[in-house]
């Protein structure tokens, strides 16, 4: 066992993670043992109890206990990516520098792993070290079934200045959806707050955003509040219509969950309704008669983002999947019909 150690967190270290930390001081410690020690209060930053999640700040004294020696087994090998997985991974590279990468990724591949999900991006960012030491970090996250724009960081600088970008909200995201009915007006806002419902059984499967009035946010347990800006583009008659999206914050399905609550719920979503519309009498429900696919219609179309290294506005956009792309087809509209910014447009 080592003795109680004091260390001093640098600058290139700000911003991360305590467990995160961690673990890149003292490999050899589980997260499971991590978060124990912060729980007893043996791990403490300034004197303080913390979580592991809590993010460390240049300068702050982290108290190490003292740990068992680095003899332990090492760990187990990373799996090497596929040479199918790094071709697939690498095909979906539509912006790269030194610093960022940005992936157009594909609807059904998971962002992370989870309980049952042991192929995602994340996973396979071994494959896009590109020459680099380090693989690729996240900054940001898309659900398993969303497509576009996802962004990934190349260095420890990169990802502290994109994460942070992204928590004050200075980058900008425009989904695309294809969504039951016609929104109206057309071009509002949604300020409903979402609390997370536990899912049934011990991984949480089935577990679904709720939305709440905002004047019941601050008395519901867990709620935060959560901001969606929206614009209908085109229609199908009374159908269907095409519809941007701006979140103005960040929560767990909130575009979902959000286009929902006002009745509008994205065709193909079987989470939040937009599998099961009812016809109008005439066999068109949610899939307007069997005619486009089943699929989550819900595209990460464009960020717009700062540079972190020239402080340039870079900005990344990503062809729609062809489930998506099909679907237009169909109701005659081209990508070219919407402006890349819709909000920017109709200011």
């Amino acid at each position: 066992m080592s003795r109680v150690q004091m260390l001093t967190i640098k600058d290139d270290d700000a911003d991360q993670r305590l467990d995160r930390w961690f673990r890149g001081q003292f490999p050899h410690i589980s997260q499971g043992r991590i978060e124990k020690m912060c729980r007893k209060g043996e791990i403490r930053v300034d004197g303080g109890r913390v979580k592991g999640s809590t993010r460390l700040e240049a300068g702050q004294q982290v108290r190490v206990p003292p740990l068992p020696s680095s003899e332990a087994p090492p760990p187990t090998p990373k799996a090497k990516v596929s040479d199918a997985d790094a071709k697939l991974i690498q095909s979906c590279v539509i912006y790269r520098d030194d610093h960022v990468i940005a992936l157009n990724k594909p609807a059904g591949l998971p962002t992370q792993g989870g309980s049952k999900q042991t192929r995602h991006v994340d996973g396979m960012a071994e494959a896009l070290k590109f020459g680099l030491e380090e693989k690729p970090r996240l900054v940001h996250r898309l659900d398993k079934d969303t497509s576009g724009v996802l962004l990934l960081a190349r260095t420890r600088a990169a990802a502290k200045a994109l994460t942070a970008a992204m928590r004050h909200r200075e980058t900008r995201k425009i989904y695309w959806a294809l969504v039951a009915g016609v929104p109206t007006p057309y071009l509002g806002e949604i300020k409903y707050g979402l609390v997370k419902a536990p899912g049934r059984g011990t991984g949480g499967e089935g577990e679904k955003m709720i939305a709440v009035h905002p004047r019941d946010i601050d008395d519901t347990y867990g709620a935060k509040r959560a901001h969606t800006l929206y614009a209908t583009l085109y229609r199908v008659a009374s159908r269907a219509a095409w519809v941007a999206m701006e979140p103005v914050t960040g929560r767990t399905h909130q575009l979902r969950a959000h286009m929902a609550e006002i009745g509008h719920p994205i065709i193909g979503d079987g989470k939040y309704g937009g599998s099961g519309q009812e016809n109008m009498g005439d066999g068109w429900g949610a899939q307007l008669g069997g005619i486009i696919s089943k699929k989550l219609h819900l595209h990460a179309r464009m960020m717009r983002f700062e540079h972190p290294e020239t402080r340039k506005v870079v900005t990344v956009t990503a062809p729609m999947p062809d489930h998506m792309a099909q679907s237009w087809d169909t109701f005659g509209w081209t990508t070219d019909l919407a402006a890349e910014d819709p909000f920017e447009a109709l200011e």
